[in-house]
């Protein structure tokens, strides 16, 4: 049971770092809530990277900077839809990447999905129709962003897998300092909503909440990689899908929600085909036996 348990509790934990977020938006930019956790990705990785005495990379292989850039667009775009989506829908959707890494699997490694797999694809896609009606009518593109998130995750994932020589601690660091520019970047091209000023003035509870964002997030990448570590990843990552559920929870007791029929029909289209491919050890992305990438979960990006 420990390796289900510690899954369970990742899960846990990064609903928690998405309900965190989903407040902080009230007060800050996305910008800024993904900033201070890539800030502090980049101080816990080097932390760990000076005790482990990990040597640090950057300029190759080339497969970093894609898994870095493809990292943090994902960034981006997940953060950016949960401060503009409930918890749930933004959760389900950013966690909808085995999905398009079994369709990456084609042009990336040359594997034709099989009829079952597309099948699976076409019942998520619907699910998103089904939850984006509401908010694009009023012109909130979160949902959007989220699937994009979910699509870049999936390249971020593939590259990562292709990056087994690197020490994890550096691949962390290079990725978490690679977003920390993209977001800078992003931040001169789509100007702060709040003042970026005021922002900075870190007034109560804007400290709480973004301590909180960066921890959880942390204890969760924690508690997964453990889980991983310690059970069958397949079976693993399925429990890894229970946040969704706990973020439910989340809505109706910290924001008030009451949940829209739609947005539960959207979140079963997603999530079933999502859990089945999950356990469908033969759609893996990889022809070693031994290593399953879209198994992983959580916060891949």
């Amino acid at each position: 049971m420990r390796p289900y348990l510690l899954m369970l509790g990742g899960a846990f934990a990064f609903a928690v770092m998405g309900a965190f977020a989903h407040a902080a938006s009230d007060y800050c930019d996305w910008q800024v809530i993904a900033l201070t956790r890539s800030v502090l990705a980049v101080f816990i990785g080097c932390l760990l990277a000076a005790r482990d005495r990990t040597p640090l990379v950057f300029l190759r292989p080339k497969t970093l900077w894609v898994r870095s850039l493809a990292g943090s667009v994902s960034v981006m775009c997940n953060f950016y839809a949960l401060s503009r989506l409930p918890v749930a829908d933004a959760l389900t959707l950013t966690n909808m990447f085995p999905l398009w890494i079994a369709l990456l699997s084609w042009p990336v490694l040359g594997k034709f999905p099989e009829r079952a797999v597309w099948l699976g694809i076409l019942c998520g896609l619907a699910g998103v129709v089904v939850m984006q009606q509401p908010y694009l009518a009023d012109g909130n593109l979160g949902t959007l962003a989220a699937v994009m998130g979910s699509c870049s995750s999936a390249v971020a994932l593939i590259g990562l897998h292709r990056l087994k020589q690197i020490a994890p601690n550096a691949i962390v660091v290079h990725f978490s300092t690679v977003s920390i520019l993209t977001l800078l970047a992003m931040l001169l091209v789509v100007p702060a909503e709040h003042g970026l000023g005021s922002q900075l003035q870190l007034k109560w509870p804007v400290p709480a909440l973004l301590l909180g964002v960066g921890l959880f997030a942390t204890a969760g990448q924690l508690l997964l990689t453990r889980a991983f570590a310690a059970g069958a990843p397949a079976r693993v990552s399925v429990v890894g899908l229970t946040q969704v559920g706990f973020a439910m929870v989340f809505d109706i007791l910290l924001f008030n929600r009451a949940l829209e029929i739609h947005s539960l029909i959207g979140i079963l289209l997603v999530m079933l085909p999502t859990g089945w491919l999950l356990l469908r050890r033969k759609a893996s992305v990889t022809a070693d036996p031994q290593v399953d990438p879209q198994v992983a979960g959580g916060e891949p990006s």
